[in-house]
C-alpha cells in the first residue's frame, strides 16, 4: 500500500517548470535515491512531498495517518533554545519520543544542552537529523544528510537507515556521496528538465541504465533533427507545399516546429581546469614534534607530530568531527594562505597555541577551500565574485571574459546580477572553485569541497585533481572521493595522535578491520570454552611450566617483533617516497601494490607475535609466583 502518491505535479518559481507532470509512489520498504544536477528541483520534490510547497497543479495523495519527517537542507539558524529543544521537533512536529532524541543527539555528537545560538551550522543540522531519526515517522526525508557528518558516523547512519525499520518505512534522499548512495538506495529517481525517471535497483544499475537512456534519447534527437531539415527544404520549395494533398505535412511540420521549440536541452557540464605555478622545491611543508591547542587548560588537538609533505603527494586528513583537520591544515599551511585568512600563529590570539617546529618549503604557491565559504561575500554580485569588479580574468595566462567563464561553472549571463547570498549550497561551491582554480598554484588545500555538488561535477573534479601535478591536502568524509584521489592518509584519533596510512581511505579501514579481527581472535583463543567451570586454583594442582623450546620462543620473540615493526617502518618511508610511484612498473621491482599487500600481511604478524609472547610472558609470571 501506497504511504504517498504524486500525480502529475508541475511547479515553476518563474523560469522553465523545475516540476513538470512529476509522478511517485511511495511504498514501504523504498529507499528511494534523489539525483540531478545543483538546481534540478531536488529540494523543491521533496518539500512538496512534505506538504509544504503547494504545486502549481497536480495531487498530492497522503494517508491520514502517515507521519513525514524532513531533513532540510539549510540549517535552522536562529531557531533559538537549546540542543533538545530544537531536535524535539521537526518542522513543528513533536518527536515520537523525547528519550530517543536525547539518543540520537548524543549518537550525532551534539551536546543535548548546548544553546543553538552558539552551535556551528555542522551542529545544527546534526540536531536537525537527530530530529528526523526521533520522529520515526512513515515517510523520511532527508536533505544532504551525510553533510557535516565524519565517517564514522556516515557509516553508522547507513546501518541505522538499512536496520532501523527499514521494511516499515519509505525513505527519499538526496545526497552526493556516492558509496552512501550505494550502500543504501534500492531505487533511484533523476530529475532532468523537470521530468522525474524513476529506476528501480541500486546506484549502479541506474547509471548504467541512465547512460543508455541517453544514448538513446541523443539517437532519436538525431534522427528528429534530420526529419525537420528535410521538412523544412521541402516547404521552401513553395507551391507544391501548397496543393490540398499536402496541407496535412504542413500541419505536421508546424506541429514539429513547436515540438522543437519547447525541447528543453540536458544542462551541459562543467568544464573548468585548474592554472598551475611552477613547480615547488622538494619539500612542501615539515614538522618536529609539532602539538597544536586551543587554550593552555585545553588537551591537545594535535600531539609530537613528525611528519614530511613532498611536492606532488597527494594526503587525505581523516577523523572524528573535532578531532582537529581543519585545524591540523591551517597549522600546516598558514603562512602560505596570508595573514587575512589565518590564526595567528604560536600566540593564540585569535588562534591556536603551538609547540614543536614547522619548515615550509620554497616556491609553495597554495589556494585553500575552506568549508564555510568565508571567502565568498554574501552582498557581492556573481560578476563581481568572479571577476573582482573587472570583465576578464586571467586562467592559465589567457584572458577570458567573465561570462565566458563563469560558463564554465555551469552559470550564464543571466546569473551576472544575483547576490552571493541566493545561491544554493552546490552553486556557491562551484563560485569558490572557480575563483581558487584561475589562480595559479602548486599547493591546493581542500577542506570539505564536495558538500552539495552534483555528482557530474563531482567526477570532473576528481579528473582534474588526478592531472594536477602539484600538491594535493584534502579533507572529505566522502570516501570514494578520497580513495579515487590520495595515496596517503593522516588519520586523527580525537586524542591528539596522528597516525600515517599509506592508500586511501578504505585501504586504511581495512587495515583497522584486520587488527580488530586479530584481536577478536586472539581474545576468543584466550577466553574459556563455553560451559566450562572456573574454580579456583588449588595448592594441589599441577603449575604449567615452559618447555625448553617456549622458553627458547619467548626469549627470541622481542627481537622477532623489533624485526617486523623495523620492516614496518622501512615500508612505511618507501610507500611515502614519490619516487616509488615514478619508477612503478619500470622493472626495478617497484610495486605500492605488493609493498601495501606486505604492510597488511606484517600488521597481522605483529599482532599474532605479541599475543604470543604476553601468552606464554603470563606463563612465566605463573611458575615465577609459585615458586
Amino acid at each position: 500500500m501506497a504511504l504517498i502518491t504524486l500525480q502529475n505535479i508541475t511547479l515553476s518559481h518563474g523560469g522553465p517548470n523545475l516540476l513538470e507532470n512529476v509522478s511517485l509512489s511511495l511504498e514501504p520498504g523504498d529507499r528511494l535515491c534523489l539525483v540531478g544536477r545543483n538546481g534540478a528541483g531536488k529540494s523543491t520534490l521533496l518539500r512538496v512531498i512534505a506538504g509544504l510547497d503547494p504545486p502549481d497543479s497536480g495531487t498530492r495523495g497522503l494517508d491520514g495517518a502517515t507521519r513525514i519527517a524532513y531533513l532540510r537542507q539549510e540549517s535552522a539558524a536562529g531557531a533559538g533554545g537549546t540542543a533538545r529543544s530544537l531536535a524535539g521537533t521537526t518542522d513543528g512536529t513533536p518527536a515520537v519520543d523525547p528519550v530517543a532524541t536525547e539518543r540520537y543527539l548524543t549518537r550525532l555528537g551534539v551536546d543535548p544542552e548546548q544553546e543553538t545560538a552558539e552551535m556551528s551550522g555542522g551542529e545544527l543540522r546534526r540536531a536537525m537529523l537527530a530530529a528526523a531519526l526521533a520522529m520515526e515517522a512513515d515517510v523520511l526525508l532527508l536533505d544532504e544528510p551525510t553533510n557535516h557528518l565524519d565517517i564514522e558516523t556516515v557509516l553508522w547512519l547507513e546501518e541505522h537507515l538499512l536496520r532501523s525499520h527499514a521494511a516499515s518505512i519509505a525513505l527519499i534522499f538526496v545526497t552526493h556521496d556516492r558509496a552512501f548512495a550505494r550502500r543504501v538506495a534500492n531505487r533511484v529517481g533523476e530529475l532532468d528538465r523537470g521530468a522525474l525517471h524513476v529506476f528501480s535497483g541500486g546506484y549502479d544499475a541506474f547509471i548504467e541504465r541512465r547512460n543508455a537512456q541517453l544514448a538513446a534519447e541523443e539517437q532519436q534527437r538525431k534522427a528528429f533533427d534530420r526529419t525537420l531539415a528535410a521538412e523544412e527544404a521541402w516547404i521552401r520549395r513553395g507551391t507544391r507545399a501548397r496543393r490540398t494533398r499536402d496541407e496535412g505535412r504542413v500541419r505536421a511540420l508546424e506541429q514539429m516546429r513547436e515540438e522543437y521549440r519547447l525541447r528543453r536541452s540536458r544542462a551541459g557540464s562543467a568544464q573548468f581546469g585548474i592554472a598551475e605555478a611552477a613547480r615547488s622545491g622538494d619539500i612542501v611543508v615539515e614538522t618536529e614534534e609539532l602539538t597544536v591547542k586551543w587554550a593552555p587548560e585545553d588537551a591537545p588537538l594535535i600531539t609530537d607530530l613528525t611528519t614530511t609533505v613532498f611536492r606532488g603527494d597527494r594526503l587525505g586528513v581523516i577523523g572524528p568531527n573535532g578531532a582537529g583537520k581543519t585545524t591540523l591544515l591551517r597549522t600546516l599551511l598558514d603562512e602560505t594562505f596570508g595573514s587575512d585568512e589565518t590564526p595567528t600563529p604560536d600566540t593564540g590570539a585569535g588562534g591556536p597555541i603551538r609547540n614543536g617546529r614547522i619548515r615550509r618549503g620554497s616556491g609553495v604557491e597554495a589556494i585553500y577551500f575552506d568549508q564555510l565559504r568565508e571567502q565568498l561575500t554574501p552582498t557581492d554580485t556573481l560578476f563581481q565574485a568572479f571577476g573582482d569588479g573587472y570583465e576578464t580574468v586571467t586562467v592559465n595566462g589567457a584572458r577570458r571574459h567573465v561570462t565566458a567563464y563563469m560558463r564554465d561553472f555551469l552559470f550564464d549571463e543571466t546569473d551576472m546580477n544575483r547576490p552571493v547570498a541566493t545561491l544554493s549550497g552546490g552553486e556557491r561551491n562551484r563560485l569558490l572553485l572557480a575563483r581558487l582554480f584561475a589562480r595559479k598554484s602548486n599547493l591546493i588545500v581542500l577542506d570539505e569541497p564536495t558538500n552539495d555538488l552534483d555528482a557530474e561535477t563531482l567526477e570532473l573534479l576528481e579528473e582534474r585533481l588526478i592531472a594536477y601535478r602539484g600538491t594535493v591536502l584534502l579533507v572529505s568524509h566522502d570516501r570514494e572521493f578520497l580513495d579515487n584521489i590520495v595515496a596517503g592518509c593522516l588519520v586523527l584519533g580525537g586524542d591528539g595522535r596522528v597516525e600515517e596510512s599509506p592508500g586511501g581511505y578504505s585501504d586504511w579501514r581495512r587495515r583497522q578491520d584486520t587488527t580488530r579481527a586479530a584481536g577478536q581472535t586472539a581474545a576468543k583463543d584466550a577466553a574459556p570454552a563455553p560451559g566450562t567451570a572456573t574454580a579456583p586454583d588449588r595448592p594441589t594442582e599441577r603449575v604449567r611450566k615452559l618447555t625448553f623450546n617456549e622458553k627458547r620462543e619467548l626469549h627470541e620473540l622481542p627481537d622477532r617483533i623489533e624485526a617486523l615493526e623495523a620492516e614496518l617502518e622501512r615500508i612505511h618511508a618507501r610507500l611515502a617516497d614519490p619516487e616509488l610511484y615514478r619508477q612503478a612498473g619500470d622493472g626495478s621491482g617497484n610495486d605500492p601494490a605488493a609493498l601495501t599487500t606486505r604492510l597488511e600481511t606484517l600488521g597481522e604478524d605483529i599482532a599474532t607475535a605479541l599475543h604470543r609472547w604476553e601468552e606464554l610472558e603470563t606463563i612465566r609470571e605463573n611458575e615465577t609466583t609459585r615458586l
